[in-house]
């Protein structure tokens, strides 16, 4: 069957907001939406966990959804991160999204105040009765201290413009489940797990890695997609360990900023509480990335 969110299938990337002298440095935003369109990324999702959402003031959040999807001009889709455990702190950014242009809204599930499941269907009820454009449900219990269980995926699937998941809870049975038992599309929230999703019936991957090597996260989707699956698993191998030795240094999006100052790309700059990796870290990193082939 058609999946309500195959037209968000593909790669996007969550990018992060590059920050100089603790102020937001557009310039340096727009160069990255820049990047990733001539790379071939087929979305963006600014201002989610890699974007450094939880620190960014309301107005911050709001201009760096306006400058993506004023720089992209429909050259790629976006769909910027707009959940919050308010109710209507997350209507209200997505009331943003939608008037800015933005092609679907993120919304994490919420966090910290740990929801019931009726919770959960009445948080994304109310906001998607208020907004048209399509919205993809970000499940990531290992963030929110709650997982979104299948079941109520299913009572989401109701909702006409609930149409994709961010897949990011590392069970592949739940992901199948949600599929055998809705018409979502699953995206995987997860780079290492891409591959194997995709093999349950995933559609794409929200991925961090893309940042800085999007041309090969895209072969791997490319090569799937096309009955590849020996070259698909050659690229999940690289990646794998890329992602590994990179992102398991310490909490995204610290070591991705970090490796993206290496290559000249960013600042490296990070908002508190997030730290700067250390020493030994940063040495660890750049031999990384000279083992990839990026230094």
């Amino acid at each position: 069957m058609a999946r309500k969110g195959s037209a968000f299938a593909g790669l996007w990337v969550a990018i992060t907001t590059p920050l100089k002298n603790g102020q937001l440095d557009e310039a340096k935003l727009k160069e990255q939406v820049e990047f990733q369109i001539a790379a071939g990324t087929h979305g963006l999702c600014p201002v989610g966990t890699t974007g450094e959402s939880p620190t960014l003031s309301h107005e911050e959040h709001e201009r760096v959804i306006s400058i993506v999807v004023q720089t992209a001009r429909g050259r790629c889709k976006v769909m910027p991160g707009t959940g919050s455990n308010s109710t209507a702190e997350a209507l209200r950014l997505t009331k943003w999204a939608a008037k800015e242009g933005a092609d679907a809204a993120l919304m994490v599930a919420p966090y910290y105040n740990k929801p019931t499941q009726e919770g959960f269907f009445q948080h994304y009820k109310a906001v998607a009765e208020q907004v048209g454009i399509p919205i993809c449900v970000y499940n990531i219990p290992g963030r929110t201290g709650k997982n979104i269980e299948p079941e109520t995926f299913v009572r989401l699937a109701t909702l006409p413009n609930i149409t994709c998941v961010k897949e990011a809870t590392g069970s592949l049975d739940q992901a199948s489940q949600i599929l055998s038992s809705t018409d979502l599309t699953i995206l995987s929230g997860d780079d290492s797990l891409t591959l194997p999703l995709l093999s349950v019936g995933g559609e794409g991957v929200i991925s961090v890695v893309g940042n800085i090597v999007p041309k090969d996260m895209l072969a791997l989707l490319n090569a799937y997609s096309q009955g590849d699956t020996k070259g698909a698993e050659k690229w999940h191998h690289k990646l794998f360990h890329l992602c590994r030795d990179m992102l398991g240094l310490s909490t995204n999006p610290i070591p991705l900023k970090a490796a993206m100052k290496m290559l000249g790309r960013d600042t490296g700059e990070l908002r508190l509480p997030m730290t700067p990796l250390d020493a030994a870290g940063e040495t660890k990193l750049k031999q990384t990335l000279v083992n990839y082939g990026l230094l």
